[in-house]
């Protein structure tokens, strides 16, 4: 049993080197054979026990050199500078996959694929983001630069749209699917041009997706 229950409602942008889909979602290896990714959530309605985390912003820079569930990765986590000593630690605990049932959150899966966990950072989290639109912009000086854009048609230069739904997902049921640009810095760098970007909306709780 868990024993500090926690939900975090809000937006979610992740962006990685695999091609437009990311064979993850369907059990397939990845495109490059290793995975390096960003992702950045803003959390709407949230708390850790007593302690609300309405508002606030987390993020990570992760990597792994083969597939996920083959181990080996590290990650950098992001946590929002605007977050009092008990939000960060909060944020911490839930991002490692701590107070979290196991299986049941992205967070808690990829903890169980880390090698090495680097310091957190405090920073500033630029993050502008529209789910149906397709379009993310996210900055965090000195470690993030990256944007998402709708796939486009290579015929007639329209937003093409494309989804992916997982209904007993463990990160959301529902995402569009786009493209997108980032650029990473410090212990964890990625360098990621035209690759697979999702955007989506979050309902997670210690004991997994809300659908």
């Amino acid at each position: 049993m868990v024993d500090v229950k926690w939900t975090i409602k809000g937006r979610e942008f992740i962006h990685c080197n695999c091609a437009y889909g990311c064979p993850c979602q369907y059990n397939a290896l990845p495109t490059q054979g290793n995975c390096r990714a960003i992702g950045v959530v803003e959390i709407e309605q949230g708390h850790h026990g007593d302690t609300r985390l309405d508002g606030l912003r987390c993020g990570m820079i992760v990597a792994w050199p083969g597939a996920i569930h083959e181990g080996g990765g590290e990650v950098v986590p992001i946590v929002d500078e605007r977050a009092s000593e008990e939000q960060r630690g909060a944020l911490l605990r839930i991002m490692s996959g701590q107070d979290t049932e196991p299986g049941a959150t992205f967070f808690q899966v990829f903890s169980t694929t880390f090698e090495k966990v680097h310091d957190p950072v405090f920073a500033p989290i630029e993050f502008e983001m529209d789910v149906d639109g397709r379009t993310a912009r996210v900055n965090v000086p000195g470690w993030i630069e990256a944007r998402g854009e709708p796939i486009v048609n290579p015929v007639t230069g329209t937003p093409h749209r494309a989804r992916l739904t997982l209904p007993d997902g463990f990160e959301y049921d529902t995402c569009e699917v786009g493209r997108g640009w980032a650029t990473a810095t410090g212990p964890v760098s990625v360098s990621l041009s035209d690759s697979h970007a999702h955007f989506a909306k979050l309902h997670m709780t210690e004991s997994g997706v809300v659908h």
